[in-house]
């Protein structure tokens, strides 16, 4: 290799590609399944497929589902109110990343 050549590393986020049944990403998140349905309707998770049955999740839905049913479970907030406060901590993380790129802090 030359040393004057930059080292290429490369690596998969496995997140991006896994993909999981209704019952896998309760399982793996420990909400329940009527939670997982109703953020769903609230458009918290946004699943590929048409039916419970069919849908499946990529990886990314089951940090959602995680903080989710946290937010459910611990501070008793319904549906709505958990679609509410994940779109308002995305938002702070697409801030602070645009803080970042900028460096102003």
């Amino acid at each position: 290799m030359d040393q004057n050549q930059p080292a290429v590393t490369q690596g998969v986020v496995v997140e991006e590609q896994l993909e999981l049944t209704l019952l896998e990403l309760c399982q793996a998140s420990h909400a329940e399944e009527a939670f997982v349905i109703r953020w769903v309707r609230e458009g918290v998770l946004e699943p590929l497929g048409e039916s419970p049955q069919n849908w499946r999740f990529r990886g990314d839905a089951l940090r959602r589902a995680q903080v989710a049913w946290r937010l459910s479970r611990d501070l008793e907030i319904n549906p709505s109110g958990v679609a509410l406060v994940l779109d308002l901590l995305d938002e702070l993380q697409a801030l602070r990343a645009r803080l970042d790129r900028t460096g102003k802090h």
